[in-house]
């Protein structure tokens, strides 16, 4: 299964796994599956959060890493410059 699951975030885009995850989802909400094609449904449907999860926290971490390079580019324009306050009296 590790296998499946680094072929699909190879190749499945969030959006794709999100909406194959809430087809997954509405199936197995609908019943009427045999014991076996519900098992298939809810181990597929793991798979897709976990591809879904990577997506999301790759996001966070690139939208964390931009507000700290934002944060720093800040910090160091306010260090550098002098405000009339620090201008010798």
């Amino acid at each position: 299964m590790a296998d499946q699951d680094t072929a699909d975030q190879d190749t499945l885009g969030y959006e794709q796994a999100r909406d194959e995850l809430i087809d997954v989802v509405r199936r197995l909400e609908a019943g009427g599956s045999t014991l076996e094609e519900s098992l298939a449904l809810w181990e597929r449907g793991e798979e897709l959060a976990r591809v879904c999860r990577r997506w999301l926290d790759g996001a966070r971490a690139r939208l964390d890493a931009a507000l700290a390079r934002e944060d720093g580019e800040e910090g160091d324009a306010e260090d550098g410059g002098t405000d009339e306050g620090d201008a010798p009296s």
